[in-house]
């Protein structure tokens, strides 16, 4: 679906290796769209803002962006640099090479990662350095407080799943599998990420010491683990990190990770979740977690997931995030304070009945500020060490990250269903006055300024047990109320994943609106940010009241939104929500004209075991399928896999999946088109044979949206 738009795309996109980057705000200007309907080609031409961070004096702002080419099919990473009040924006980055993960040394010189490599610049771009010659990527870095030490994030071999090959067969690809936990998301685990702490000199860095040295574990946690699960102490005498301490089998059952301390002088750990000499109980690898011994221990042991430690500026305190339950990866995620000197915790967070998604200790360590979702909007609140909890920014928007901006104000990411990344400075308020929130970067404001979005509409409806749940109502670009339009039912993945102020550069609300269809976004049962009963009642029950809730969204649309047609309507979704389209079609009783699945799940008895982790499919099915004395939930799920309703199955299907997903197989996707067609449905698949989970590639990310409008357009606009 190409709207006859041109694209001159930033001269900072990939080019040929030693080609000089011409200023990315020269590619910013030269954008002209020759329509002002969102497309494809316009998203993959939108910089994508990523991590930022502020000089210690809190007067300048490092952050990334990320370009991409089509043509290319590919990525660039720059640095840019701006004054923090969002004044003197000027690019760092001034070759082809990917350059990211900057961060102060002080606040004049920064540190970054280029070619695998730490290096060292000033913050005008001058006088860069290399610190590391490592023979192994260097994936993430932390200088001490000090700056006498670095941890180093590198992966090392790891063969304890799969065995290494005899050394005279170096072509062989074959793989000699011993256990469990053998792939992860996209990838053999054939490495395990280690931090190494490597002394700073004037010749520069070493290779340093492996904090886990002999142990066949992995830190940071994969798959999306990154430096924020590592941190110096204020003295710069220890480290502390995340650990699952876990192989094979055990790991892959198990979201039971850690907090450690590293004392770098002794080399000595000490774990702050459990007891000196804690022995695991034996453990059901066929059974949910939630019934077994390992979830119920005393006193203030956690055995959930434990993650992101950050001691306080004064030392006293490090907090994590932390959840209670092992095997429940969308457990309630709380605040965990702990007091060093006595090995008190207190968990902060306690009167926030939703989920701790980012966090930052204030400058004076008496309060931290967080990030949670309440009501479908994730915005910033405020937390003392006694628990006392209070919002602090109010608005239709996500913040995706928060810091520390000086003493007085945070450093955030923003972004809503209209706007992508974008930097703000926060002023949290005094008293009950409301936060200032200051938009510091404008990356995509000359997209924008050319595009006619949709209107976005908070609406609350009726569920067929008498609960109110609130939706997002998107309208198409020009909206003409007295028309009737094509109507999309927008289903969530997860399935305990918010339908919040979310940016997305492949299920982007605005761009289905763009293509003339409304847009029906419901957070039904089982999503955070309405409580915890709610969040947690669609584990071990997929079939029940979140698709009475799904059903009772289109129905009340259908019959209450006037410009809503309801012969024109279809059901779209990715992960949860694809396995959500394919359980639709075989009860819709003819609402729908199409489907879209991505990524979803089919067959929920072949799913328990494709699947890598199988923690996440022993607490949402709660037994294995085999089992005989399987739970009644269990045989409830097993009984309404969509597999089992293909017989009822009569609408049209495009089912899409990539052959890299080892969190959903593709075999799913494969598995639903295949019984479709041999029904006689009309049905197309559309395989990704090098993707993930996600559509990552350029190229790939417009043949999906192409894909995806062809499809709708063929059953929804006639």
């Amino acid at each position: 679906m190409n709207r006859n738009l041109t694209v001159a795309m930033a001269a900072a996109l990939v080019m040929s290796g030693g080609a000089q980057a011409q200023d990315v705000n020269i590619g910013r200007s030269s954008i002209t769209l020759k329509s002002d309907l969102m497309t494809p080609e316009a998203l993959w031409a939108m910089g994508r803002i990523g991590a930022a961070q502020a000089s210690p004096d809190g007067r300048r702002i490092v952050y990334q962006v990320g370009y991409y080419s089509v043509k290319e099919n590919k990525g660039h990473q720059v640095l840019r640099i701006m004054d923090a009040d969002g004044r003197n924006d000027r690019l760092l980055t001034t070759s082809a090479a990917n350059e990211s993960d900057a961060a102060w040394l002080d606040n004049n010189t920064l540190a970054f990662l280029t070619g695998g490599q730490l290096w060292t610049m000033k913050a005008d771009g001058t006088d860069r350095r290399q610190l590391t010659r490592s023979d192994i990527d260097i994936e993430g870095f932390r200088f001490s407080p000090d700056r006498r030490r670095v941890v180093l994030i590198k992966s090392i071999p790891y063969y304890g799943t799969i065995r290494q090959n005899p050394s005279d067969l170096p072509k062989a690809t074959g793989m000699v599998i011993t256990d469990m936990n053998y792939r992860h998301w996209d990838h053999y685990v054939t490495a395990n990420a280690h931090p190494f702490v490597a002394d700073v000199t004037d010749g520069g860095i070493g290779d340093g010491v492996d904090v886990l040295e002999g142990e066949p574990y992995e830190s940071p946690l994969a798959p999306f683990g990154g430096i924020e699960q590592i941190d110096w102490s204020r003295d710069s005498k220890s480290v502390a990190y995340t650990c699952r301490k876990k192989e094979g089998t055990q790991y892959a059952i198990s979201t039971d990770a850690d907090i450690y301390i590293y004392n770098v002088e002794t080399r000595r750990t000490k774990n702050l979740c459990k007891p000196e000499g804690y022995v695991e109980p034996a453990i059901d690898a066929t059974k949910s977690m939630r019934n077994q011994a390992v979830n119920h221990q005393a006193g203030d042991m956690n055995v959930g997931y434990d993650v992101n430690p950050k001691f306080s500026p004064d030392g006293r305190y490090i907090a994590w995030q932390s959840m209670k339950n092992n095997g429940y990866e969308s457990d309630r995620n709380r605040l965990c304070v702990y007091e060093l000197a006595t090995g008190r915790k207190t968990y902060v967070t306690e009167s926030f009945d939703s989920n701790v998604d980012e966090y930052t200790w204030g400058a004076d360590s008496k309060v931290l500020y967080f990030i949670g979702v309440w009501h479908a909007t994730e915005n910033i609140y405020q937390t003392s060490l006694k628990g006392e909890v209070k919002q602090l920014t109010e608005g239709d928007h996500n913040y995706v990250s928060i810091a520390l901006l000086g003493d007085r104000k945070l450093l955030a990411i923003r972004q809503s269903l209209s706007q992508a990344n974008e930097i703000y400075a926060v002023t949290p308020a005094k008293k009950e006055k409301t936060s200032l929130q200051t938009q510091l970067s404008f990356e995509n404001k000359h997209i924008y300024d050319q595009l006619a979005l949709g209107e976005v509409h908070d609406r609350w409806v009726k569920t067929t047990d008498g609960k109110e749940m609130q939706e997002w109502v998107v309208t198409p670009p020009h909206f003409d109320p007295n028309r009737k339009y094509p109507t999309l039912l927008f289903c969530e993945g997860g399935p305990q994943s918010p339908v919040s102020q979310f940016w997305s550069y492949r299920w982007n609300l605005q761009i289905m609106a763009a293509n003339g269809y409304v847009v029906i976004a419901p957070n039904r049962r089982g999503l955070p940010g309405y409580g915890s009963a709610w969040n947690e009642e669609v584990s071990t029950d997929w079939t029940g009241q979140c698709m009475n809730d799904y059903l009772s969204a289109i129905d009340d649309a259908a019959r209450n939104l006037p410009f809503v047609d309801k012969d024109r309507l279809g059901a779209v979704g990715a992960s949860f929500g694809g396995f959500s389209v394919y359980y639709l079609a075989g009860i819709h009783d003819r609402r729908f004209k199409c489907f879209i699945a991505h990524d979803g799940a089919f067959n929920l008895e072949s799913m328990y075991t494709d699947t890598e982790e199988a923690w996440f499919s022993n607490w949402e099915y709660d037994d294995a399928y085999w089992n005989k004395d399987k739970t009644e939930a269990a045989r409830r799920t097993y009984a309404n896999s969509p597999h089992l309703n293909v017989g009822k199955w009569d609408t049209p299907i495009l089912c899409i999946h990539g052959e890299k997903d080892y969190r959903i197989n593709a075999n799913q996707g494969m598995g639903a088109f295949n019984a479709a067609r041999m029904r006689g449905i009309p049905a197309e698949l559309l395989l990704f044979p090098d993707e993930n989970h996600w559509v990552l590639k350029p190229q790939n990310g417009i043949l999906w949206q192409r894909t995806f409008f062809s499809w709708l357009d063929r059953w929804l606009k006639k």
